[in-house]
């Protein structure tokens, strides 16, 4: 197992270019070799990140390296397909994606590379053997975690989740939709029952039960800056006390995601690696309340847990963050 690992980052200006920047600084097996952007070249990262001011002296760069191990594309949808065809890296360096390019089964093939789906919950086994790495979107990975012990059981039928997101969910580049004057004490629906994450979802569940389960997806922008909070209703004939036994047993080996007896707010998971669960139940129906930080467990946190897993490191590797609790 190679412990000086040397990472290259495309698309590092952004918010989850900053946020892997932030987490590979402080990780024991990795060093980064370069942070790509074409719009800030030449500029000192804390430029961008101005958090990392006495961190780190790495400059933004336009110039791509080959001599990696690490590839990480935090690129816009459908910008790391046109990179990968532009850049032919060394079969040796391991690519994660953490755009939507290559989630779903029949787009996960680029020429040589073949991408394995990295939710580690799911995938483990997959994602330690794996060369090439597409990394679940933000509400597809709170969605899935909300769900995935029930589908093992084949008890999914007809699911309906509304999910609230922060405004780093849309990205760093201004929209109408992301000024503060319009976020500030305001909601949205947005996408209603057409997310793309509504695909790789669907795709998880089918792995664990035949008979395809629908979910029905509301999601809403939020007035705040991180986090997913999800809540999926559904009926199930379990109760509640055989709905908490079961989810504890399928995450009982995953070490951030934790189910929990009293209910769960967003400043418990912001700014960690966590995803946490909390069900309640009245007669037949039960709801599932799943909570992440949207730019660590639904992005760069998950795509490091991956890297892990793919060199042989403990998967936790670098991920024990801390909350702001207040």
């Amino acid at each position: 197992m190679k412990t000086n690992l040397r990472a290259g980052i495309i698309g590092s200006a952004g918010y989850t270019g900053g946020e892997l920047i932030r987490i590979l600084l402080h990780h024991p097996a990795v060093s980064i070799a370069f942070t790509h952007s074409k719009s800030q070249a030449g500029k000192p990262l804390h430029a961008v990140h101005q958090d990392l001011l006495g961190d780190t002296e790495l400059l933004f760069t336009d110039e791509v390296s080959h001599d990696i191990d690490l590839l990480f594309l935090c690129l816009g949808h459908g910008e790391s397909t046109q990179f990968l065809s532009q850049h032919h890296f060394p079969s040796s360096v391991r690519v994660i994606d953490l755009a939507n390019d290559f989630r779903l089964a029949d787009h996960a093939t680029l020429n040589d590379r073949s991408f394995v789906y990295g939710l580690t919950e799911l995938n483990a086994p997959l994602i330690r053997t794996a060369k090439n790495i597409a990394n679940p979107g933000c509400f597809a990975t709170a969605i899935q975690l909300g769900l995935l012990p029930l589908a093992q059981q084949g008890a999914l039928h007809e699911v309906y989740t509304t999910g609230i997101t922060g405004s780093t969910g849309a990205g760093q580049s201004l929209t109408a939709t992301s000024h503060f004057s319009w976020r500030s004490n305001n909601i949205q629906a947005y996408k209603t029952l057409t997310h793309q994450h509504l695909g790789e979802i669907h795709q998880s569940i089918a792995q664990l039960q035949p008979q395809q389960a629908a979910v029905h997806f509301v999601p809403l922008r939020g007035d705040f800056s991180r986090g997913i909070h999800v809540s999926s209703t559904l009926k199930t004939i379990l109760s509640l006390e055989e709905l908490n036994a079961l989810y504890a047993d399928f995450y009982s080996s995953a070490p951030f995601t934790h189910v929990s007896s009293a209910p769960i707010s967003l400043k418990q998971v912001v700014n960690t690696n966590k995803c946490l669960i909390h069900i309640e139940k009245q007669g037949e129906v039960a709801v599932i309340h799943s909570i992440i930080d949207n730019l660590l467990k639904g992005a760069c946190g998950q795509a490091v847990e991956n890297m892990n897993l793919m060199v042989g490191l403990d998967q936790s590797t670098g991920l024990f963050l801390k909350p702001s609790a207040f």
